[in-house]
């Protein structure tokens, strides 16, 4: 077992937020996240997890980090229903759904901060 190579075991993104409170609403609320974990009082940082993706939440109280400076991709297996079900929900896109030269479909929402979340799929190759 000794030459057994370490193994990472997972991430979670951390978005810097102004108002954790009006985040934790807008990421349960709108983007469908449930919330897993708060710490402080008022809470100063907060996990969150839809599916297979976590994400935290620190305030930026607590850091000397900017908020609104975050980003992440999360790959999806219908990216027309996820964008039906956030947008009814009132999520902020900054484009709709479109096929990519890079080889995806996708869209991007922000938060009130201005961290960016990119929901994407394959294309599948013309076959």
């Amino acid at each position: 077992m000794a030459d057994e190579h370490p193994m990472l075991a997972g991430c979670a993104t951390v978005f810097v937020v102004s108002d954790i409170a009006a985040s934790l609403a807008y990421y349960r609320d709108v983007i469908g996240f449930e919330v897993t974990f708060e710490y402080g009082e008022p809470p100063s940082y907060a996990c969150l997890c839809r599916d297979e993706v976590a994400l935290h939440l620190l305030a930026a109280r607590a850091t000397k980090r900017m908020p609104g400076q975050g980003g992440l991709c999360i790959f999806v297996n219908d990216v027309d229903r996820i964008y039906a079900e956030m947008t009814g929900r009132g999520a902020r896109p900054i484009n709709r759904p479109e096929d990519r030269d890079y080889g995806m479909r996708d869209f991007d929402v922000v938060d009130a901060d201005g961290n960016q979340l990119t929901f994407g799929m394959g294309i599948p190759e013309p076959g």
